[in-house]
C-alpha cells in the first residue's frame, strides 16, 4: 500500500456534511434584497422601502436636522404560525443641498413606502469685483512698532 494517495488527496473529500448545510455568506449576502434602496440624484434623494408587513397607521417618517427616520411597529398579533411581532427602525443622512420642507412621503398599494427630498434650487452666485485701495502706510512697520 502506498502513502502517495493520501499525500494528494483533498483532506475534505472524505467529511461528511449534509448537502446544503454549509452556506456560502458572501454570495447569499450579495443577492439578498433588503427591501430598501436610495438613490441621490441632482434632483432628489429617495428612499424606497418595502413595509408591506405594517399597516399605514404603524408607520412613522420623522426628520430631525438632516436625518430622516423611519419606523414600523406592530405588537403581537396572531398568524396562521402562531404570534408574531414587528419591529423596525431605519435612519438615513439627507444631503445638506435637500429641501426639507418639501419632503413627501407615499405609500403604495403593494406595500413600498417612497419618501423623496427635492433639492434646493441654487441661487446664482453673484460676482462681485472688490475694489483695491492703497493705503501708502506700511503694515509690517506698524506691527514691528507695536510689539516694542
Amino acid at each position: 500500500m502506498s502513502l502517495i494517495p493520501l499525500l494528494f488527496a483533498d483532506p475534505w473529500e472524505c467529511r461528511s456534511t449534509p448537502t446544503g448545510y454549509i452556506r456560502n455568506c458572501r454570495s447569499n449576502n450579495s443577492q439578498k434584497d433588503t427591501g430598501s434602496t436610495v438613490s441621490i440624484d441632482k434632483d432628489k434623494f429617495q428612499a424606497n422601502l418595502d413595509v408591506q408587513h405594517f399597516m399605514p397607521e404603524e408607520i412613522s417618517v420623522k426628520v430631525n436636522d438632516n436625518v430622516l427616520t423611519n419606523e414600523g411597529k406592530h405588537e403581537e398579533q396572531e398568524d396562521e404560525h402562531g404570534f408574531i411581532s414587528r419591529h423596525f427602525v431605519r435612519k438615513y443622512v439627507i444631503p445638506k443641498n435637500c429641501d426639507m420642507a418639501k419632503i413627501e412621503s407615499k405609500l403604495s398599494s403593494d406595500g413600498v413606502l417612497t419618501i423623496t427630498a427635492p433639492t434646493m434650487e441654487e441661487a446664482d452666485a453673484e460676482h462681485k469685483t472688490v475694489p483695491i485701495t492703497q493705503t501708502g502706510e506700511p503694515v509690517k512697520q506698524k506691527a514691528v512698532e507695536r510689539q516694542k
